[in-house]
């Protein structure tokens, strides 16, 4: 993978990560009786959501620029880093066995990165793989 193509994937990783602290927060933050809505409304929890969407858009650029069977298990870490930020910056119990699902999806998912990129069995590219790589 390219390196512009792994910066992409490291901006992916730490803008969710970053866009679902904040929104946790805001949503913590606003008085319980405020309701979903209004808790929108939180500093923080409007931080989360322009995050997120910077998170989407960048996630979008990145799967125009690699396979998503790639994409996916790259991005997997966040799941550990959501826990641990949950644990470390919003004082969030986090069970063992919720480590250890995280633990499992990211472990999993990076199985998949080990198998060969844009080829099929033969090692002849797909279709439309060219094209959509220079395009």
């Amino acid at each position: 993978m390219k390196a512009r193509a792994l910066w992409h994937t490291a901006g992916v990783v730490l803008l969710n990560a970053a866009g679902n602290y904040a929104l946790s927060l805001g949503m913590k933050r606003a008085p319980a009786a405020a309701g979903p809505a209004l808790a929108l409304l939180e500093p923080a929890a409007i931080a989360g959501i322009a995050l997120l969407i910077a998170w989407m858009l960048l996630r979008l650029r990145l799967l125009q620029m690699a396979d998503l069977t790639f994409v996916l298990p790259l991005t997997a870490v966040g799941y550990l880093l959501n826990a641990a930020m949950g644990a470390v910056l919003l004082g969030e119990h986090v069970t063992l066995a919720r480590w250890a699902g995280a633990l499992f999806i990211s472990g999993g998912a990076a199985l998949t990165s080990f198998t060969p990129h844009e080829t099929d069995a033969g090692g002849a590219e797909p279709e439309g793989a060219a094209e959509r790589r220079e395009g």
